[in-house]
């Protein structure tokens, strides 16, 4: 699947899960007065976002996280989910509700609250923009990386991009309404846009291709149901 497709069909089968749920907001970055203020109270903030930036975040975070030593599964896991959290968009709201970022983490918590484990203290640690993708991306991994509980150690020990999507859900993201065959959708939408044109010292023979995973993967999804 090309980056183009992926886009064009991400896109409009989110816009109508999040017209389902409610789930989130998506405020441009470009139309922003301030790139550092809370897009929940930015007048100038809008409900779109561009395909283009929409393929290339999703791009990024992907490549972002083959490069910290996932697999290619296991990023594709990590970004199925955060496609259904936000469009891997750094900027998305969820309307009337905590949610913030593209892994939608909640004010009063993990976004800017938890003693140690927030967004807003990591970004100001770092001298970095919290509403960035980059900032964000890299919070991410601190947190699987420095929290056992996150979950890292059971998403490295997942050999399927079902498996996968479902440790990250379970065991980072906590969602209540997780829609997880969604989510498992959009990381194999990612893994098959993205596999076989990035690198990957961890996992280059076995992710070559998909063939004979299959039957491991409804294993996974049958498991979580």
């Amino acid at each position: 699947m090309t980056t183009k497709l992926i886009s064009m069909l991400s896109l409009s089968t989110l816009a109508i899960t999040v017209a389902a749920t409610g789930c989130m907001d998506m405020a441009d970055p470009s139309t922003s007065t301030d790139p550092s203020a809370d897009p929940a109270a930015d007048s100038t903030a809008t409900d779109a976002i561009q395909p283009d930036v929409l393929s290339a975040n999703i791009h990024t975070a992907f490549v972002y996280f083959v490069d910290r030593g996932l697999t290619k599964r296991q990023a594709a896991g990590i970004v199925g989910n955060l496609m259904q959290e936000s469009q891997v968009n750094p900027r998305a709201v969820e309307p009337g509700g905590p949610g913030r970022g593209i892994a939608q983490w909640s004010v009063g918590g993990r976004w800017d609250r938890s003693s140690g484990d927030n967004v807003t203290e990591y970004a100001n640690n770092h001298h970095e923009n919290r509403w960035t993708l980059g900032t964000q991306l890299a919070f991410t991994w601190h947190e699987l990386a420095s929290f056992p509980t996150y979950g890292l150690h059971d998403l490295r020990s997942r050999t399927t991009i079902a498996g996968a999507t479902i440790a990250f859900m379970s065991d980072f993201e906590r969602c209540g309404d997780c829609l997880s065959s969604q989510r498992i959708a959009y990381a194999h939408e990612v893994f098959d846009a993205y596999a076989k044109t990035t690198a990957s010292a961890a996992d280059d023979a076995a992710d070559s291709d998909q063939d004979g995973d299959d039957a491991a993967d409804a294993a996974d999804v049958d498991a979580n149901r």
